[in-house]
């Protein structure tokens, strides 16, 4: 666990020092919007990736629009975000990519904001900014009030 500390002034000539800890509920928080993220990234990622481009394209009209290698790429993309948002994480083996990961899903996420409603898509806009929420969310909390200790070797 990570702690922060703080000055705080007891009288016009001492300064003690506490330590103040993220609260369990902040902490919590962050790893239900890591795991819903990582969810949603790696699911959409995978069915972008192995679904022949038809039946995505009945899904996802955009899909067949595009060349098979977009469709693809973003896939990867997708999982790339999702495992990076939760795997450094959970390992605490450079926990700092949770942070990127984060920051990259949130630029994604405006992205694809853009990309529907340029297309005339905005019924499907509420889950990007569901998830662009959730992943400033924890672009916020990881970088600064909660981070992850790196693990010690």
């Amino acid at each position: 666990m990570v702690a922060t500390l703080t000055f705080r002034r007891t009288s016009m000539s001492t300064t003690t020092l506490e330590t103040v800890a993220p609260g369990r509920a902040l902490r919590i928080g962050l790893w239900a919007a890591q795991v819903v993220l990582a969810f949603v990234f790696i699911s959409a990622g995978f069915v972008k990736l192995t679904t022949p481009i038809p039946q995505l394209a009945a899904m996802m009209p955009w899909a067949g629009q595009y060349s098979e290698t977009f469709v693809r790429s973003i896939a990867l993309v997708d999982l790339a975000g999702g495992i990076g948002i939760l795997l450094p994480a959970l390992t605490r083996i450079l926990p700092r990519l949770t942070v990127l990961a984060a920051l990259g899903c949130a630029v994604l996420q405006v992205i694809a904001l853009l990309f529907h409603l340029s297309r005339g898509e905005a019924a499907v806009t509420p889950l990007n900014v569901v998830l662009l929420a959730l992943a400033l969310f924890v672009l916020w909390g990881r970088n600064g009030k909660a981070p992850i200790a790196p693990r010690q070797f």
